[in-house]
């Protein structure tokens, strides 16, 4: 049980020193995740869009 008790005071010191991003770090960070989803989705579906064409085309 010691061990425990030890272990999360460390945790909580080693939290303490972490930097944590301010509210307009998170909102573009949040924008460049949604963006570059979105960009990636469509690059997928043109290429699988293109693969079924052939495919059909084929056979």
């Amino acid at each position: 049980m010691k061990k425990i008790i030890q272990f999360v005071k460390e945790s909580y010191a080693e939290l303490r020193k972490v930097i944590w991003p301010g509210r307009d770090d998170v909102i573009s960070s949040v924008k460049v995740v949604i963006i570059s989803t979105v960009i990636v989705a469509a690059i997928l579906g043109l290429i699988d869009m293109l693969l079924l064409f052939g495919i059909r085309a084929v056979f």
